[in-house]
């Protein structure tokens, strides 16, 4: 009989490899954006953030169905279901010949690949507590944040020997490897007699207690906050880099350097949380971003726009990798007080999160000018908001005492 937990090692492996499927399909679109804005007659740049703002949309409705979704049928089947319509979605964006079916497969891909997400986190919700789980999330999260070192060089690759129609290739690929791995390795955590039927009175009333707790939708708030920003990084990258610093080729190895703080920050994580706890890690993590921030707005405005690359690149190393210690921790934080709601309070703070992230990047990123300042602008104004959503979620927190 199988043992519910595989090797720890395999188990992040193969978590890492399905939840970096959301990385992935965004990061590796980026060096393919001028040629899908080709292809497809797109003629404003600003349209081009919705190749990635697409798939975050159609993940938000996502999150909100594979929650409770997991809850009632496991997550195994969740995820394996998810995983499904992700491919589809994929399929139709390869096939598109118009931006609208483009951005309709985008949304497709966004709804599957939160059977992954979502049910990935209640998977290690039903296996890890506490610093446990703090340290597990921030293993697979170090592997999330490394996706970035690769795969723009990735989608670069693949448009110089073929073209941008093959990205989505390699990502049906490695979602079917997910599956497959998932489907003969994993065994299903959610016992039967834990399981919770999809019933709307009872849903609601769980909805009611899960919103209700002021310590959660402030960590949720806090995540959407941190998302924005690295939405709009992501949203932008491909300009600043390409456009505003001629890196020309070497825009994935420029792209690639954010990310490596980022990684390590995450590998180091897992330790340091056992040993100082989650709150001390994310409250450090926020002041430095804001105070980074801050200086690379100033830097900015004093040089019109466009700092020294050399001054960019540091002080955004520094920042991202900040994010590398906010993300699992506060995920963790979220997660902690919701015990057998975990896949439905997955579902929400995701949702919500993805949602807020959304809506502040995409309203930031209209002012994107050629510059680095509304980049700069936007993490000031989300990583100040998320320092108060800390300091408010904590007031009300009952496991962080």
């Amino acid at each position: 009989m199988q043992s519910r937990k595989l090797p720890e090692k395999e188990f992040i492996a193969l978590f890492a490899l399905m939840m970096s499927l959301t990385a992935l399909s965004m990061d590796a679109m980026l060096p393919a954006f001028p040629l899908i804005a080709e292809s497809l007659a797109i003629v404003d740049y600003q349209q081009t953030q919705w190749i990635v703002s697409a798939m975050i949309l159609g993940m938000v409705f996502g999150e909100i169905i594979f929650g409770p979704l997991s809850d009632a049928i496991g997550r195994k089947k969740s995820i394996l279901i998810g995983i499904g319509i992700y491919i589809l979605g994929a399929v139709i964006a390869l096939l598109a010949s118009s931006i609208e079916v483009f951005l309709l497969g985008r949304m497709i891909q966004g709804l599957g690949v939160a059977g992954p997400k979502i049910a990935s986190r209640a998977l290690v919700r039903d296996l890890y507590k506490g610093a446990d789980m703090a340290r597990i999330m921030s293993f697979v999260m170090m592997v999330f944040m490394l996706v970035p070192l690769l795969a723009p060089a990735i989608g670069q690759l693949v448009i110089q020997v073929a073209n941008w129609h093959w990205i989505f290739a390699l990502l049906i690929m490695q979602a079917a490897m997910a599956g497959g791995w998932l489907l003969f390795r994993q065994p299903e955590t959610l016992a039967p007699q834990n399981r919770i039927p999809l019933n709307r009175k009872r849903l609601m009333a769980d909805v009611r207690i899960i919103v209700g707790r002021r310590d959660v939708m402030a960590f949720t708030v806090l995540l959407g906050c941190i998302f924005a920003g690295l939405l709009l990084h992501i949203s932008t990258a491909q300009s600043i880099f390409q456009d505003v610093y001629q890196t020309g080729n070497r825009f994935p190895l420029f792209f690639a350097m954010l990310a490596i703080g980022s990684s390590i920050i995450s590998f180091s994580n897992g330790k340091i949380v056992q040993r100082v706890g989650m709150l001390p890690c994310v409250v450090s993590a926020l002041s430095v971003l804001l105070l980074t921030s801050c200086v690379l707005l100033i830097v900015s405005l004093f040089f019109d726009g466009v700092p020294p690359f050399a001054l960019f690149m540091g002080l955004g190393m520094v920042m991202f990798a900040c994010l590398g210690m906010i993300f699992g921790n506060v995920n963790a934080m979220a997660m902690e007080p919701l015990g057998k709601m975990a896949g439905l309070g997955a579902s929400l703070i995701s949702s919500l999160s993805s949602l807020i992230a959304i809506v502040l990047s995409a309203s930031v990123g209209q002012f994107y000018n050629f510059t680095a300042v509304p980049l700069a602008s936007g993490f000031v104004l989300f990583s100040f908001i998320a320092l108060v959503m800390l300091g408010y979620g904590h007031k009300f927190s009952k496991t962080l005492k």
